[in-house]
């Protein structure tokens, strides 16, 4: 369990950067999106939302094929937050049972059952877990900056925000 271990307490605490970003989400803008090919604001935050609890428990089977994917969008900023909040738990209790040589287990990505990509599980949840949601949470903070919405600090302050100043 060293390995999910470590893995659990970054999630816990990137969580609640997370969900200061998404507190900021302004409904009325929910459609916006900052260029044609971007996505729009709700659905980003919606994938923002819900990528912990979705790759955690694709990583308890050996596989997931992404004919089995079914889309679902989050309303508005209170459906969204209530998705991270019961994503996290579940990213939490799933990983919790994920013990070191299932975490070194083979993993695959399937189109119609075909291998589309295959890794350590390990790597699944450090990449598409960890990596691609603090991506898109930085996407969806530039969102929010052309929205003229306050920022939070992430990983420091923010032009917006000092948490360490007085």
């Amino acid at each position: 369990m060293a390995i999910m271990n470590g893995i659990i307490a970054e999630l816990q605490q990137e969580a609640k950067t997370t969900r200061r970003v998404l507190e900021r989400l302004p409904d009325e803008h929910w459609d916006w999106k900052p260029h044609e090919k971007s996505m729009p604001l709700g659905k980003l935050a919606h994938h923002v939302a819900t990528i912990p609890g979705f790759f955690s428990e694709a990583a308890l089977a050996d596989s997931f094929d992404v004919v089995n994917f079914k889309r679902v969008e989050s309303a508005n900023r209170a459906e969204v937050l209530q998705r991270h909040d019961q994503g996290l738990a579940a990213a939490v209790e799933n990983l919790g049972r994920i013990d070191d040589d299932l975490a070194m287990g083979m993993w695959s990505f399937l189109r119609e059952g075909k291998p589309m990509l295959t890794m350590p599980r390990v790597a699944l949840i450090r990449g598409l877990l960890m990596n691609h949601w603090i991506h898109h949470r930085g996407v969806l903070s530039v969102y929010l900056r052309l929205l003229d919405v306050a920022v939070p600090p992430i990983y420091g302050p923010s032009a917006d925000e000092n948490p360490f100043a007085r």
